[in-house]
This record gives C-alpha cells, sequence and structure tokens, in this order.
C-alpha cells in the first residue's frame, strides 16, 4: 500500500496518529483507540521498508537510525502536510508510529481552551508550563500561544524543539524556531546559547534535565518569557517535577525561585465528545497568584488543588474537575464519560448533583486583600 495514500486518507478524516507495524492493516487513532484502515490489506515488511526509506530523508537520520535502532523526524510534503515521525524496531522489524500536525497555525477558539490560557499568552516575562501525557495537546497548545503572540506584538521569539512540528511564518514578530539535531545538540546547549540572541520569548519543546531546568528558570527570572512542556499529570505533580529535578541541595532555593517566575500551569486530558466526533480537552489551569506564590515557597505544593478551587472566579483557575463540569453542562461531554476522567469521582458526583456546589463556587478574596 502506498504510503502518501495512508497518510491523505489520516488528514481528510482528521485522524491524529497512524500507526504502521508488520502483519497489521495501518491503525488509525480516532477517540482515544487505535483501529485499522478500512479496506486496507495487512502492511508488510518491504512496504514498511520503503515507507522507512521515505521518511528518512537525509544521512543523519539514516545513521541515527542504523546505530540507535530509532528515530524521530519531522515529515513533510505541500501534497500531503507535515508529520512527527518515530521509527524504531520490535522484534527485529521495522514499526513506524506517524502523527498529524494540522497545517493551519490553530488559535485559541479552535480548541475549546478556557479564556484564561489567552490571558497567559498575554504575559511578558516569567514561565508558563504545558502539561499532560503523550499525545494531550501539548505542543498544539503551545503553537496556539506563539502564533497569539506572532499576531499580537513585535517581539523575538525562539523556539527549541525535538523536532520542529508546527511551521510558524513572521507575521508581527521574528519566530527562528531551532531543531535538536540539526540546528544544535541539545535543549541546554540551545538554552544557554539562546540567551545571547535576544530573545523576548523563548519555548522549550521539553524540559528534560535539570541543567535545561535551571537555565530555563534563569531566563524566566532574567525577564524573559519562557513556554515549555512537561509529561506531568497535575498542578502539584508539574511543581514537584520541577523542584525534585534538581539536586536537594539546590531544592529550596528552585522552589524561591518558581515561586516567583511562575505565571501559570496548563494541564491537559483529552476526552472524547458526546457526538462521537473527535476529543476535548479537559484542562486543569493554575494562574501564579500572590496565594499560589505564598504555597509554593512554603513548600505546601499538595495544597494547590484548593488555591485553584477557590481561585476560579477571580482568576480564572480551574481544576480538572471544574473543567469537566463546565464541559458536561456545555453538552460536550456526557456526564459517564467525564466520571472516568475526573480526579475523584464522588466529589464530581456530589457537585454535579448540586448537593454541595459551593465546592466550585468558593471565591478567594485573600490576593484581592493583598
Amino acid at each position: 500500500m502506498q504510503l502518501e495514500r495512508i497518510l491523505q486518507e489520516a488528514v481528510q478524516r482528521g485522524i491524529s496518529d497512524v500507526l504502521l507495524k508488520d502483519g497489521n492493516p495501518p491503525l488509525f487513532r480516532f477517540r482515544g483507540e487505535f483501529l485499522p484502515m478500512a479496506n486496507a490489506e495487512p502492511l508488510t515488511a518491504p512496504e514498511l521498508q520503503a515507507a522507512l526509506t521515505r521518511f528518512l530523508v537525509d544521512d543523519a537520520q539514516r545513521l541515527r537510525f542504523l546505530t540507535e535502532r530509532c528515530a524521530d523526524l519531522a515529515f513533510g510534503e505541500p501534497a500531503l502536510g507535515r508529520f512527527r515521525v518515530n521509527a524504531y524496531r520490535q522484534r527485529g522489524k521495522v514499526a513506524i508510529a506517524v502523527r498529524v500536525i494540522p497545517a493551519k497555525i490553530p488559535e485559541f477558539r479552535d480548541l475549546n481552551l478556557p479564556p484564561i490560557v489567552e490571558r497567559l499568552a498575554d504575559e511578558r516575562r516569567g514561565m508558563i508550563l504545558v502539561t499532560g501525557p503523550t499525545g494531550s495537546g501539548k505542543t498544539t497548545t503551545l503553537a496556539a500561544m506563539i502564533g497569539h503572540i506572532n499576531r499580537r506584538s513585535a517581539r523575538h521569539i525562539i523556539t527549541i524543539e525535538d523536532p520542529i512540528e508546527y511551521l510558524h511564518k513572521d507575521e508581527r514578530a521574528v519566530i527562528c524556531q531551532r531543531e535538536i539535531g540539526s540546528d544544535v545538540d541539545s535543549f541546554a546547549a540551545a538554552l544557554n546559547v539562546a540567551l545571547r540572541q535576544i530573545p523576548d520569548v523563548i519555548m522549550l519543546g521539553e524540559m528534560r534535565d535539570p541543567e535545561t531546568v535551571e537555565t530555563a528558570l534563569q531566563a524566566a527570572e532574567t525577564g524573559h518569557l519562557v513556554l515549555s512542556t512537561l509529561h506531568t499529570i497535575d498542578v502539584p505533580e508539574t511543581i514537584s517535577r520541577i523542584v525534585s529535578s534538581s539536586p536537594e541541595h539546590k531544592r529550596d532555593q528552585v522552589r524561591v525561585v518558581l515561586a516567583n517566575v511562575i505565571k501559570g500551569v496548563i494541564c491537559q486530558r483529552l476526552v472524547p465528545t458526546a457526538n462521537g466526533a473527535g476529543m476535548v480537552p479537559a484542562v486543569e489551569v493554575m494562574v501564579g497568584s500572590a496565594r499560589v506564590r505564598e504555597y509554593i515557597d512554603a513548600n505546601r505544593i499538595r495544597d494547590l488543588h484548593q488555591v485553584i478551587e477557590q481561585g476560579q472566579a477571580a482568576y480564572g483557575m480551574q481544576t480538572f474537575d471544574q473543567s469537566l463540569l463546565s464541559l458536561v453542562q456545555a453538552n460536550l461531554v456526557t456526564y459517564e464519560e467525564a466520571l472516568q476522567h475526573c480526579t475523584s469521582a464522588a466529589d464530581f458526583e456530589r457537585v454535579a448533583r448540586g448537593v454541595d456546589t459551593s465546592h466550585f463556587e468558593t471565591i478567594s478574596t485573600l490576593d484581592e486583600q493583598r
């Protein structure tokens, strides 16, 4: 089967991911599950080898696959679109995972993100983190934030990615996109150099090691806006991961710096929609209010969920359960599906049935008093 036909059908049907494995037909991810492509025969080893050759377009990629037995890359053609590709070996045979990247830079209204995300994108300095499991839409949310800044302000934006997924064109901003492997060796090396490249905004595809975390905090502390991602499931785990990634003797200092620079944390989970047409994000959002800074500084990280719950009206913060309730009320997600994804089923049921609505309506006045 021709690779072009597989990718073209995935794009036309709005499929997010494609999995190619020897002995299976092409598999399309739909509503979180992999289903076989209609009327497709099982793939053969020669077909997968031909697809691999098609994706590995330069010597560096081919050498990486030969030496490491896997390669992570971006692939694009005008007639097909753009794709993130990971080719690897399993049981001695080639397998390929493909993520479809939309051609258009998404806007917030396209993604059904809460209004607070757009307000966070208007920040001029500090750190904003987008977190969630693989495939939860972190890269897409970051692309929407970069696109928003690009349309609104004349700033210098540097992105550091592995690989480059969305391609941004200069509008009001000037955007330089650097890819690990082809433009620079590592995230840490690229970030160190980026501080000397007069950026206003730095977007890190991922903070993978203590050196990168430390340099990112330094960049945020010195007046840059730093955007990045982590594979964490909620706000407390995100804050804990950053602090614990540093050596123990530095953790108190890292926590203090993080409390001062954090502007927001956006945690995402994709939930199947009620109409069966796709997925919609449930989003936990923390804003770096005075009370949030106080809790991080005092190492009361596990208590941040209470602050987020109470900060909905004043700051636009929301927990996952609050987000899911709003999706149910908007008929975007069924009640039963929300129960499968909520943090606490008992609390969610009680709130949704109106037994304890104060759980979502408490307004914090502590920051206003300050």
